[in-house]
């Protein structure tokens, strides 16, 4: 047999996970779930003996259990790899479904790459793409939605929760706009699936992003919710696996596992969203109290329950969370993609200034994190700050 290793890590510490929004452990029960379908139960859901036949019924009631967390139907549910690939299917699918005289599509400033990037792909075939501003909580306004919409729109596509700051749009007003005109509504759920009470109906959307790995089920794994007599074309070309919109044979396990974690997520709502808002809170003020100056970034209420997004003045994100690394995983508030610190994309287009995005992270916290935990990551966050604060000034002067 052969000799196959893993990476071992025992020998590392292990800081307090603040970086949630990045990605979630994998729930026990999901893991759990999941695991018979890694080795006992290997068929294709394709074929018609009883492997396969067994393998269609996991599929079947992962839908379903989909379906039901986010108030859809089952056979509106669209399996793919990822919320990323999701998202392209929901855009690219939607325009190729497109009527000749309808190539528009609405964006707000603050979307996903996973949103801008086929956006932009579809401006390089022709289409109009206008983009709407968001103020300084982050937040667009329906009526800035309205005031975009064309005679030839096709398509609006505005995230649910912002991915960064947490800030929630107004999903429901936007889609009172659209389908008053016949367009088409999107919204990139990612980051709110699983975290906040979510019902399509309720929404008003017609295609709607789920991403697994972000409450509870492991990474590779994402749905689309497509509303019942939307027309979308597949982006890839193959067989005929989930309703011909996404072609290729079933990954079993982990779609049994988007389930089990939508199950779970159903059982714990809605007071999950409120201890994880307890948690959040609990953290900003530990923060606050030890860091004067402290700035909150986006909205004040309409957030993600878990997400805390604020600036630490006189010293840079990179900085802090180099500084506490062996107390506190998080990620910076904003993205910086090289070695010098950038404004992040999201924040640029909240309007805040150089100095105060730069000096942002991104604190959040999730289904593992416990209370004892925010107060021993809030201490070292608060002790790191001040000793990089108090050096600043030498720093500056060098």
């Amino acid at each position: 047999m052969a000799n196959i290793t893993t990476p071992s890590f025992h020998a590392m510490h292990n800081p307090v996970y603040l970086d949630h929004n990045a990605t979630t452990p994998v729930a026990p029960e999901v893991f759990a779930a999941m695991a018979p379908w890694l080795q006992q139960h290997f068929g294709n859901p394709s074929s018609h003996h009883v492997y396969g036949q067994r393998a269609a019924q996991a599929v079947d009631e992962a839908r379903a259990q989909v379906a039901a967390l986010i108030g859809a139907r089952p056979e509106e549910v669209v399996f793919t790899g990822c919320a990323t690939e999701a998202n392209n299917l929901a855009l690219l699918g939607t325009a190729l479904a497109a009527p000749a005289n309808r190539r528009h599509l609405v964006i707000s400033s603050i979307e996903h790459p996973a949103v801008a990037a086929p956006a932009a792909a579809l401006r390089e075939q022709g289409w109009e793409v206008t983009t709407v501003d968001v103020d300084g909580h982050g937040r667009v306004s329906a009526e800035a939605i309205g005031q975009a919409l064309r005679d030839d729109t096709a398509l609006v596509s505005v995230m649910h929760a912002n991915n960064e700051v947490g800030t929630l749009q107004p999903i429901a007003e936007i889609a009172a706009l659209t389908r008053s005109r016949g367009i088409r509504l999107h919204t990139d759920a990612a980051q709110s699936v699983g975290k906040l009470p979510v019902d399509v109906q309720a929404l008003g959307v017609d295609l709607l992003t789920i991403a697994g790995h972000k409450f509870g089920a492991p990474k590779g794994i994402g749905a689309l919710y497509v509303r019942t007599g939307i027309p979308v074309r597949p982006i890839l070309h193959g067989a005929s696996q989930e309703h011909g919109l996404r072609p290729g044979t079933e990954n079993v396990p982990l779609i049994v596992a988007l389930g089990a974690a939508a199950a779970l997520a159903s059982l714990e709502l809605p007071g999950f969203a409120d201890r994880l808002r307890a948690l959040r809170d609990r953290l900003h003020e530990r923060l606050a109290a030890g860091v004067p100056g402290l700035q909150l970034n986006g909205h004040p209420e309409q957030r993600l329950p878990n997400t805390l997004h604020v600036s630490f003045p006189g010293i840079t994100g990179r900085t802090l969370l180099a500084d506490a690394a062996d107390a506190v995983a998080a990620s910076l508030g904003s993205a910086c993609h090289s070695a010098h610190d950038q404004v992040s994309g999201v924040l640029a287009a909240m309007g805040i200034e150089p100095s105060r995005a730069s000096s942002a992270v991104r604190l959040s916290v999730g289904r593992t994190t416990r209370a004892d935990e925010v107060d021993r990551a809030a201490d070292a966050l608060v002790s790191a700050w001040a000793e990089l604060a108090q050096r600043q000034p030498t720093q500056s002067g060098e």
